[in-house]
């Protein structure tokens, strides 16, 4: 959403865009409206992007790219400096890595993990928690973990594999309708020929084991098969490229991996939480 107090936060890219786009519509002499027209958006949303009020949506970039780039790449290259700057300053450098991916394990254990979350879900976790942000960053923050679910639809294709507590599906953010759709698009991102979802049960310590109690933990498999692993607790991030220390992570990744329910039983539990039939 379109405020005032952005234009003060704009990052260079947003702004370099904004500039540029102003530059070629004057050239052509176009309206706002026209080149609203033209790209599928109202002439206030181009508005709100020249202004620096709005920075421009990851499919307004592509649109600019097809209607007035001309073969130049400008505004494909822009996509990922504009996407870095709507996250906070501790998770860029991570997205830049995790835009990459060729495979992504994952182990979340308070909330459903970003790449996994409906818009729903994710506004009213990013407005409920702490501390508070405006209304303006808060949907700037769910446009930009929207945007980084394309990863999941990229070329080449990119494997993720999620464990995610049991704990995370009864969890109640939002209301039960947002937690019913929420539990159905992780249905529906199960069933994905990419994407592998496995539960980790309430009792998977009834026989004195449980790898998961350190926290969240995300591995990356880069396309030069490189692993990295992040960790990310109260706003703090870190980045590991240790092989020893890597090697260590993923064997307890592992091992959190095989506590955890298969992936027909796990599909089976998400789809009676969502409501759904088999």
């Amino acid at each position: 959403m379109a405020r005032a107090e952005n234009k003060e936060t704009a990052g260079p890219a947003a702004r370099l865009v904004a500039k540029m786009v102003l530059a070629i519509r004057k050239q052509r002499g176009w309206s706002q409206d026209r080149l609203g027209q033209e790209l599928g958006f109202t002439g206030a949303a181009v508005s709100a992007m020249e202004t620096c009020a709005q920075p421009p949506s990851d499919l307004m970039l592509v649109r600019l790219e097809e209607v007035v780039g001309e073969g130049s790449g400008f505004f494909e290259e822009a996509r990922t400096a504009v996407r870095r700057e709507k996250f906070p300053p501790f998770f860029q450098d991570f997205a830049d890595l995790e835009a990459k991916a060729a495979t992504l394990f994952i182990y979340s254990m308070q909330t459903v993990h970003g790449l996994f979350q409906t818009e729903a879900y994710a506004k009213a976790l990013i407005s409920g928690g702490y501390p508070p942000v405006s209304e303006a960053r808060a949907e700037e923050l769910v446009q930009a973990r929207m945007e980084r679910q394309s990863l999941l639809d990229r070329e080449p294709t990119a494997l993720a594999e999620l464990v995610i507590e049991e704990a995370v599906l009864t969890r109640l953010v939002g209301s039960e309708e947002i937690m019913r759709d929420q539990m159905r698009h992780l249905a529906a991102c199960a069933r994905r020929r990419n994407v592998t979802i496995q539960v980790l049960k309430q009792d998977c310590g009834r026989y004195g084991e449980y790898a998961g109690d350190r926290g969240n933990l995300t591995i990356i498999e880069t396309l030069d098969n490189e692993r990295l692993v992040y960790l990310e607790i109260q706003d703090e991030s870190i980045l590991l490229e240790d092989p020893t220390k890597v090697t260590l992570y993923f064997q307890r990744y592992a091992k959190i991996r095989s506590q955890a329910l298969g992936p027909r039983e796990s599909l089976g539990l998400i789809e009676q939480l969502a409501g759904e039939q088999r």
